[in-house]
């Protein structure tokens, strides 16, 4: 299964080249991967997902310019690999015919109170399996970015 994200594009978002800015493209991932982790969260009680996380890992592949207009684009992402400790979540930054962006971002399930990683429990593997797929990744890692 895949999470679909919404997102803005914002006039702020673009550059002097007038495309938006390589940078802005990791909070584009970040919204989604946000986005994603609240709507994970079973609720009734659960404590899965309502923990920190940190970033341990951002590998981007850019693949076409994204120009500044009104229309939102689509993220894409889903899980390519679930450790005892991280996950790693890959993205399609797209329209319907057109792939801006391809990356993975290697996330930390992390406990702010004590100072340290904690493991991924055995309800959230359960619920992030869900989201599990690797080849649709490795396939378009495989079809190569093309360099701005």
């Amino acid at each position: 299964m895949r999470h679909l994200y919404s997102c803005p594009l914002r006039w702020s978002d673009m550059d002097a080249f007038g495309h938006v800015n390589n940078a802005v493209f990791v909070r584009y991932l970040e919204e989604a991967r946000i986005d994603f982790t609240r709507r994970l969260a079973p609720g009734g009680g659960s404590t899965a997902f309502t923990g920190g996380s940190v970033v341990a890992r951002h590998e981007i592949d850019y693949v076409r310019q994204l120009v500044h207009r009104h229309a939102p684009v689509t993220i894409e992402l889903w899980v390519t690999k679930v450790t005892a400790a991280s996950m790693t979540i890959a993205y399609e930054v797209k329209d319907e015919d057109t792939v801006y962006l391809r990356a993975s971002t290697v996330v930390v399930p992390y406990n702010f109170t004590e100072g340290h990683p904690r493991r991924i429990t055995a309800e959230e593997k359960a619920i992030l399996k869900e989201f599990l797929d690797d080849a649709s990744h490795q396939e378009g890692r495989r079809e190569g970015a093309v360099a701005r």
